[in-house]
């Protein structure tokens, strides 16, 4: 089945478009079949030996995002003391999540031990299956562009607190919290470009030909 220019152009607008939101999520429920699209579109990403090794908890609780909230709260105040000065003072006026605003959450887990404990493709880089799960990921957060919704990948937050709020049994690992709902506005650059963190980097100053190539 080949893909159409249309339908090429529009791959691209998504991914360029794509955008990890934190601030401008709106109150506006998510519709069942666009929910069941997104984690179509994640559970039909590529997998190591096809394993499969994702889950996806589904968090609409109120109660439940004001506990993962409170683990985020603790997590942040540890990390802003390990940047320096002046990064400390510009980490301070970030919003680097959308916990209780946004009407979803969904937790990404991998079990690696589904399927036995010999995975094709697995036998020499182990953490195969956790790129799967990362790969499902950027399915869901690509489909979730292309429904309009805003995604946000909260990684400040211990495990732990996931682990006891959300009832994930130890042998699985945590992967990332997501925050999803419909927003304000799309940022016309990434955020923490926007704002001045760090620059995007030179395209040619990270492609290599055949041999590394930095000295």
């Amino acid at each position: 089945m080949n893909i159409s220019e249309s339908e090429r152009d529009a791959l691209y607008k998504v991914i360029f478009s794509r955008r990890d939101v934190r601030s401008e999520f709106l109150p506006t429920p998510i519709p069942n079949d666009v929910l069941s699209n997104l984690l179509k579109a994640a559970h039909h990403a590529p997998s190591v030996g096809f394993m499969q090794p994702w889950d996806f908890i589904v968090v609409d609780n109120e109660q439940t995002k004001v506990a993962i909230k409170a683990g985020f709260t603790q997590a942040n105040e540890q990390a802003e003391s390990l940047f320096s000065a002046d990064k400390r003072s510009q980490y301070k006026k970030l919003k680097l999540e959308g916990i209780i605003e946004a009407p979803l959450g969904i937790c990404v887990t991998c079990d690696k031990s589904r399927n036995g404990p010999v995975v094709l493709g697995r036998t020499v880089k182990a953490e195969m299956d956790l790129y799967s799960a990362v790969c499902a990921i950027q399915n869901m957060w690509l489909a979730a562009r292309a429904e309009n919704l805003g995604l946000g990948w909260v990684s400040i937050i211990e495990d732990a607190v996931l682990r006891d709020v959300l009832g994930i049994p130890e042998h699985i690992d945590i992967i990332a919290y997501l925050c999803i709902g419909y927003v304000s506005e799309f940022k016309n650059k990434p955020e923490l470009e926007e704002k001045g963190w760090l620059p995007r980097m030179d395209i040619n100053d990270v492609i290599h030909f055949n041999r590394w190539s930095k000295t």
